[in-house]
């Protein structure tokens, strides 16, 4: 743990830890459980997470206050894992996730994983609960006899087809765990819901129809009283190969979610968490997890929330956290085989209705914006689909949402010099048009691939006025790509294959550099690119002066455009400039 999480740590302090920590790790105990066997697993291995997890976790992450260990958004991913691949390669597919996690924090990827939109977000963890919920129906009825199933609709399938073996007696003490789990936290603030409902309907069971409703121990068996052996497993380039796409799925899945949580951490606290730490320390608890048989962990939201609720001071609690969950884990294992199924069944899906972001969800949908279809189709797609498609195609419809919005941010517009600034000649203006021989035009917005068509459209009206001076004023394009660059070096190119002149003013930064890595800065010359617009027309001025105005053998250049300061003008020249300027 890092020295400054701990400066000015006293005895007052490790006390708030240790309330913390112990309040913590009784949360755990439960969720834990729940989740495991949410995922497919043994119960026991969920407890293997949180003591690992947990610890390494605020050991080395980032994040003051994160508790780690397994969480709901894992669950349709592992269950997937797990139906494809059984529970020994999802350790493989865990440490290999381990492993991608803690190369995003050493090569600093952590401000990126957040720049994932928040309607892709909201989608997939509404789809999650969606899942999680659906998945524990089956345990409040006491069905029996189905067929388990990674997609959601042949669950719902499964559901209905078995209702018939509907258990009163499962029903039973779900419904008395799930009013404990909703009335918990009004009128026992200070006792955890979960361990509360867990408690209470295992001694309703136990005392008044025990044996009637499926349990820990007779569905997957004793719970043992410690961790087991350590074990490496062994890895193969073609088993590497085979789980690299979950593997990924879990990585991007536990990073995302771990900043999540630590995001809401600095919110309850007004700190400010080191992203890139924090997923180094998520990649060692993922890594030696699974060595020890734990499933993948992230950041849990809900048990961070408790912890900090809790008075946690420093990450000690989060040490004790995952010390308290072994010590029960030794002591009380036999005894957690007789926690029916039906008791976690309710715990899940409260967890589930509290994590699916349903006010987030209904504020974004009814904005009716490319934002609502970005969250409506990650939903679906998560619920119906999975996951990786989900996200994917979230993400993708997101980025096509953001070109199409900025590319309507490029503004081209043809323009009069500026007649506040003081470096413009009052002559070059005459009757709100501008000289046909210099055209100018002010791009604003950026000039990326996706605004390049709306500057295409102006170009080729500016090619075929042909004037001898095109001026770009560019003072507000902050940010210009290849593909802009590249259509600028068309049109400067084509230019001066006519003997014409482009001159640039007000470039900022990024455009220069671009400019100069790619050539174009030497290719257009650096005695045409200019800081005002004013010496930029005096730059043009200098170059017609010797010249004629187009289409006219009568005047010069500055005869043509000077708005004559003299009474009246010579009719001639009048009635020429109204020719040149379209005014006739």
């Amino acid at each position: 743990m890092s020295t400054s999480r701990f400066d000015g740590y006293s005895l007052g302090h490790f006390q708030k830890d240790l309330v913390a920590g112990l309040v913590v790790g009784i949360v755990a105990i439960p969720l834990a459980m729940a989740f495991a066997i949410a995922s497919g697993v043994r119960p026991e291995y969920g407890l293997y997470t949180s003591i690992i997890a947990g610890i390494i976790v605020s050991v080395f992450g980032g994040s003051k206050f994160q508790i780690a260990g397994p969480t709901g958004a894992f669950v349709p991913v592992l269950l997937g894992v797990v139906m494809q691949f059984g529970y020994e390669k999802l350790l493989i597919a865990g440490f290999l996730a381990g492993i991608m996690i803690f190369l995003m924090g050493v090569f600093k990827l952590g401000r990126f994983i957040k720049f994932i939109p928040r309607p892709v977000t909201i989608g997939f963890t509404a789809g999650i609960a969606v899942i999680i919920f659906s998945g524990q129906i089956a345990n409040f009825l006491g069905l029996s006899n189905l067929e388990k199933e990674e997609a959601f609709l042949l669950n719902m399938k499964e559901i209905i087809t078995n209702l018939n073996t509907v258990n009163i007696y499962s029903v039973l003490l779900a419904v008395i765990s799930l009013t404990i789990v909703i009335l918990a936290p009004k009128y026992m603030p200070k006792i955890p819901g979960a361990l509360l409902a867990l408690l209470a309907s295992t001694l309703v069971a136990a005392f008044f129809f025990p044996n009637q409703a499926a349990t820990i121990g007779s569905t997957y068996g004793a719970i043992p009283n410690g961790l087991p052996t350590f074990e490496f497993p062994q890895i193969t380039v073609s088993l590497v190969i085979e789980l690299l796409p979950a593997a990924l799925v879990i990585a991007m899945l536990g990073g995302i979610e771990s900043l999540l949580s630590a995001l809401v951490a600095d919110g309850m606290t007004k700190g400010k968490h080191n992203s890139n730490k924090e997923l180094i320390g998520q990649g060692l608890a993922n890594m030696i997890t699974p060595l020890f048989g734990g499933i993948p962990a992230t950041g849990a939201i809900a048990r961070t929330a408790t912890n900090i609720k809790n008075g946690a001071a420093s990450p000690l609690s989060g040490v004790i956290h995952g010390i308290v969950v072994l010590l029960v884990l030794v002591i009380l294992a036999p005894y957690a085989s007789a926690i029916p199924l039906a008791s976690m069944a309710p715990i899940l899906m409260f967890v589930a209705w509290n994590m699916s972001e349903r006010k987030e969800f209904a504020h974004i949908f009814k904005t009716k914006t490319m934002d609502s279809l970005v969250l409506i189709v990650t939903f679906l797609l998560t619920v119906f689909i999975d996951l990786t498609t989900g996200v994917g195609i979230g993400l993708l419809l997101a980025l096509v949402a953001f070109v199409r919005l900025m590319s309507r941010t490029l503004k081209v517009s043809k323009v009069l010099p500026d007649p506040v600034d003081k470096q413009v000649k009052p002559e070059m203006v005459y009757e709100g048009s501008n000289c046909p021989q210099v055209n100018i035009y002010t791009l604003e917005g950026p000039l990326f691939f996706g605004s390049t068509e709306r500057f295409e459209e102006e170009i080729e009206e500016i090619l075929r006025s042909k004037p001898r001076v095109l001026l770009l004023r560019m003072s507000k394009v902050s940010f210009i790509d290849t593909s802009g660059e590249a259509l600028l070096t068309n049109i400067v190119k084509q230019f001066k294959s006519q003997n014409q002149k482009v001159l640039i003013s007000g470039l900022q930064q990024q455009p220069k550099e671009l400019f100069e890595k790619t050539g174009l800065y030497q290719i257009i010359g650096e005695e045409h690119f200019f800081s005002r617009t004013g010496d930029a027309i005096n730059k043009a001025l200098s170059k017609l002066d010797v010249g004629r105005c187009m289409g006219c053998k009568q005047f010069s250049f500055h005869e043509c455009t000077a708005l004559s300061q003299k009474a009246p003008m010579p009719s001639g020249l009048k009635q020429h400039r109204k020719q040149e300027l379209g005014l006739t």
